[in-house]
């Protein structure tokens, strides 16, 4: 099967390409077009959650979003947030990110490997008598680290700080592409939301990280290409590799 076209559930790349060699060498066309977008609760929602957020010691941020959904909120709320608060992060650019927000110097800052059974180790023993809220996605509210806090004896909660919205893509020819590549479950919930009689035929399948593959297989889809992995760290690699093999 000839691969004339690709659709990617994400922005188009704002800079340089990591897509250019693949369009230029194999003559194929690549589409960009979100499939859904991340909002911040408005403080009218993030109340109707009875969350107090004085009442933790530590917040939790595995992405950017939430941090500026969080910051956004507190000051909407005219929530002062004491110097004394911890913040725990997945990873370090997660944590660098804080700086756009508060004096990073400052403040109590730990963060992990990236990994989000990482952020239970860098807790540990030294701050589990903190209070901990984890500043959640609301359709994700008992995700993979709500569940890990579930197994310790940590005092948390979660609350959503922001909101999926999936976007129309009633409009689009599913049809003309061999390739759609998805990043996250959402990307599969957005596709079925806007398809759901939705077939995949001989479209093949390209997922990043192991959430969307396994949100491809709980639709009941086959994920042809994958990635990260050692010979393909990323999605362009992968894809790379895929028409090499098909173009032989």
């Amino acid at each position: 099967m000839r691969i004339s076209n690709i659709l990617i559930s994400q922005p188009a790349p704002q800079n340089s390409s990591p897509y250019t060699e693949l369009t230029s060498k194999y003559e194929v066309n690549i589409d960009f077009h979100p499939f859904f977008k991340v909002e911040p609760l408005s403080a009218k929602e993030f109340r109707a959650q009875k969350i107090n957020i004085l009442d933790f010691t530590a917040i939790v941020f595995t992405a950017k979003t939430t941090i500026d959904a969080f910051f956004k909120l507190c000051e909407e709320l005219r929530v002062t947030v004491p110097e004394t608060m911890k913040y725990f992060c997945n990873s370090e650019a997660t944590a660098v990110y804080l700086q756009k927000h508060i004096v990073f110097r400052k403040r109590k800052i730990f963060y992990g490997n990236g990994t989000t059974s990482s952020i239970i180790d860098i807790i540990g023993n030294k701050h589990k008598d903190e209070k901990f809220l984890i500043a959640a996605i609301a359709d994700n509210m008992k995700g993979d680290l709500h569940k890990l806090f579930s197994k310790t004896k940590f005092k948390f909660e979660s609350a959503a700080f922001v909101k999926t919205i999936y976007s129309n893509l009633t409009e689009m020819d599913l049809g003309k592409y061999q390739i759609a590549v998805f990043y996250s479950p959402s990307d599969v919930k957005s596709l079925m939301e806007n398809f759901p009689e939705f077939e995949q035929k001989d479209l093949k399948i390209a997922t990043f990280g192991p959430a969307a593959a396994k949100a491809v297989a709980a639709a009941g889809l086959k994920a042809d290409i994958t990635a990260p992995t050692p010979e393909a760290p990323s999605i362009a690699k992968a894809l790379t590799l895929y028409m090499q093999q098909e173009n032989k």
